[in-house]
């Protein structure tokens, strides 16, 4: 029986595996999340939306004959990354995690790892700072009870109401570069940046500008995932769907 792909996607990593299957012509459904207004647009029949929590996305899977998971969704999707490891282990699908490695402190780096955005919020100084709050628009509503601070927000699509009431915003997609990042700090003169550990190349200029800037970082680590098979890059996983074929 030939392979039915269902890749979760929403990250840099997921459309370059789309784009990998679509070159191998396999047979393979893109799913975002429907987070983003304006999703990139992929060569593979693309769903958007949520699936309903385990019970929906294993009602999903055997509707639709779905043999393979890769799951590309972003470090810190966490619930829905929960969600296709149930549902799989219901369904008997195979599972593979697209999951770029975390971000590593250097020698240089002036970090400090928060395990919460609340933790985040509430390790900041009491003084008033100019803050870049790198960690898009989920969790803002953590920071309302910091108003007093300046807070940069980078974001692919405008937001409505903030809970924030001093922010400018930025609409850029990634990925970044490090001279286009050094340039943004500077121009908002930047004190620290708040990021979330999503690791990968699109998102780290970020953190090469804040060690040649000296600017602290508060690090909010990646939540905890049961176990699961992962790999790194989507060659990784192509190997890994052409092993599973041979049931190896």
């Amino acid at each position: 029986m030939n392979p039915r792909i269902l890749l979760l996607g929403g990250t840099y990593e997921a459309s370059r595996m789309a784009r990998l299957l679509a070159e191998a012509g396999a047979d393979a459904v893109f799913s975002y999340a429907g987070r983003t207004d304006a999703p990139i647009a992929q060569p593979l029949p693309t769903r958007i939306g949520g699936f309903g929590g385990v019970e929906g996305l294993v009602g999903y899977l055997q509707a639709n004959n779905i043999t393979h998971v890769i799951d590309a969704t972003h470090p810190f999707a966490a619930q829905m990354s929960r969600n296709a490891i149930a549902a799989c282990a219901q369904t008997g699908v195979r599972l593979l995690a697209l999951e770029r490695p975390a971000w590593v402190p250097g020698p240089a780096d002036n970090w400090r790892e928060v395990a919460s955005l609340e933790q985040a919020a509430a390790t900041l100084p009491a003084e008033a700072l100019r803050i870049f709050l790198a960690i898009g628009r989920q969790g803002l509503g953590s920071f309302a009870c910091r108003p007093e601070h300046f807070y940069l927000l980078r974001l692919v699509n405008a937001p409505g109401a903030l809970p924030l009431p001093r922010t400018e915003i930025v609409q850029a997609r990634g990925p970044f570069t490090l001279e286009n990042d050094l340039a943004l700090l500077r121009q908002h003169r930047i004190e620290i940046i708040v990021a979330k550990n999503s690791g990968g190349a699109g998102g780290a200029p970020k953190l090469e500008a804040a060690r040649l800037l000296r600017l602290p970082v508060l690090m909010l680590t990646r939540p905890v995932i049961p176990a699961r098979d992962v790999a790194a890059e989507p060659e990784a996983a192509m190997a890994w769907l052409h092993g599973a074929d041979r049931g190896v």
